[in-house]
């Protein structure tokens, strides 16, 4: 077998090489596949093709994800809040409190945080960028993909030295003191800050083709010394940046030929910035935002003061894309009265010890056992007006 094959090999060798003197032979032609089937060849080319591109794509996108998962390490805890009865020291230099490192002998025994939980506070500033006029806490469960936001009211009563304005949204120390004295109050400890000026807002809006929003009743607010003027109809509504700042800025109407001014309190306005915040999320990690990330970045850089370093940042992002603001963000404020009077300062927003701790344990505890009342440092009022 081996020989005759062999002699195959040898005699059509020479015959090839005679065919270089001859004139070339003439082959009847081969009968070809029918159309139809030429027709699904090529398609199944194709389509192998193209399987076979995906594969490819694929791989890579993996290898890279994979990659940047390895890369970008989850960001650090700022550890236990002491609790607030162990002796915590008003700082004088700011006349807020002063954080202290945890003391072994007074943390709670077996109480742990919980790993991939991180608090974060929300904070925007007023017309002027100097005042933290909106707070919020934001919990990020990224373990189990979940967010608890808690609004603290602008007028809560903060424990302060007498001739120090008691409103939390006034006092030495700009963004980084609001973090004590919101940490030192409620018990928990925040992680993190981001801070956003009114023009970074509106940019961030219009930048994303504006939101749809539904806003919650009749405006009709005018104040010519800030150049603010609010005129909107209760239902659905397409707002740009300027508007939803508007919309966020309201609080009460026109006084009417009586006198009388309708709206909502302070709380209200928290809770039209609760849902507009939920509405701006959608928009941003929604599909077709996720090609604008350039101009994210131009806006963050101009607009925002943040502690998260750019490992931090990105570690947030990366699990941001499984989560669903819709069915995974729960709202709400911090319960109390306004009309608190501490140190001669009227219309303190003193928080309800019980309400405040169900909220804090429902959204924003970070351990891994339930919070008392004497973890926490709520403000008492002296009189009420």
């Amino acid at each position: 077998m081996e020989e005759r094959y062999i002699n195959m090999r040898r005699r059509r060798s020479e015959e090839l090489e005679d065919d270089w003197d001859e004139p070339p032979r003439r082959t009847p032609p081969s009968r070809k596949a029918p159309s139809h089937r030429r027709g699904r060849n090529a398609a199944v080319s194709v389509l192998m093709g193209f399987y076979k591109l995906l594969v490819v794509v694929s791989v890579v996108i993996v290898a890279g994800y994979v990659g940047f998962r390895v890369m970008v390490k989850p960001p650090e805890q700022a550890g236990a809040v002491p609790p607030a009865q162990a002796g915590n020291k008003t700082n004088p230099s700011t006349g807020g409190t002063a954080v202290v490192d945890p003391d072994p002998d007074t943390v709670e025994p077996g109480r742990q945080l919980r790993p991939g939980v991180y608090n974060i506070l929300l904070a925007a500033t007023d017309m002027g960028g100097s005042l933290t006029d909106v707070m919020m806490v934001m919990q990020y469960d990224t373990a189990e993909q979940k967010v608890g936001v808690v609004s603290v009211p602008r007028d809560t009563l903060t424990p302060r030295e007498k001739g120090e304005n008691p409103h939390l949204v006034y006092g030495k120390g700009g963004v980084e003191q609001r973090v004590i004295d919101i940490s030192q109050m409620l018990g928990v400890p925040i992680d993190y800050y981001i801070k956003v000026n009114i023009k970074g807002f509106i940019s961030l809006v219009d930048y994303l083709g504006g939101i749809d929003f539904y806003v919650p009743c009749n405006m009709n607010y005018d104040d010519p010394i800030q150049n603010l003027h609010i005129h909107y109809k209760e239902g659905m509504t397409h707002l740009t940046g300027q508007q939803a700042m508007e919309v966020a800025r309201f609080r009460k109407n026109n006084p009417d030929e009586n006198g009388r001014s309708t709206g909502y309190s302070d709380t209200g306005r928290t809770e039209t910035q609760q849902k507009l915040l939920i509405a701006l999320a959608k928009k941003v990690l929604s599909w077709n935002s996720l090609t604008k990330i350039n101009g994210f970045v131009e806006i963050f850089n101009q607009s925002v003061d943040t502690d998260l370093s750019m490992n931090d940042m990105l570690y947030f992002a990366s699990q941001a894309v499984n989560l669903d603001p819709s069915t995974a963000v729960s709202t709400a404020t911090l319960p109390g009265r306004g009309d608190a009077v501490y140190h001669g300062s009227r219309y303190c927003y003193e928080l309800d010890p019980e309400g405040t701790l169900e909220m804090v344990n429902q959204l924003i505890n970070p351990y891994d056992q339930p919070m008392t009342l004497e973890d926490m440092n709520l403000g008492k009022a002296e009189s009420y007006k």
